[in-house]
């Protein structure tokens, strides 16, 4: 189990780095507030972008993106309303998903995929 959470973090701080690259701005890193939890919350200009990273290693046979299911979708779009809330925020949000398949310690692969779903309205 350490060597998952050890993968993820290590997505995460790739993540980081190539959104900064682009020139976001990183406001929380593993947001929590009770049960729910935001991977990373950046602002790219006059939007708010929720990131959600999904981190797997070259042996998985699951494409990261798989692994957004509708359930992790409505707990995204939940915690994300949380966050807005808190923070008292009135801006453009948007959903962005970060996949990294590693192949070794070094050699890895990272797509960005902006605007990868729009939340509904149930």
């Amino acid at each position: 189990m350490a060597e998952k959470h050890d993968l993820g973090r290590k997505g995460e701080e790739l993540a980081i780095a190539h959104l900064r690259s682009l020139g976001y701005e990183i406001r929380d890193v593993n947001w929590r507030s009770y049960h729910l939890e935001l991977d990373i919350v950046a602002r790219d200009g006059d939007e708010l972008v929720i990131v959600e990273v999904k981190s797997r290693s070259s042996k998985s046979y699951e494409h990261p993106l798989e692994a957004m299911s509708n359930k992790k979708i409505r707990f995204l779009i939940n915690a994300a309303d949380a966050y807005i809330t808190e923070h008292d925020l009135d801006i453009e949000t948007r959903f962005d998903v970060v996949s990294v398949i590693f192949f070794s310690k070094t050699d890895f692969k990272l797509e960005h995929f902006k605007n990868a779903f729009y939340p509904t309205i149930s």
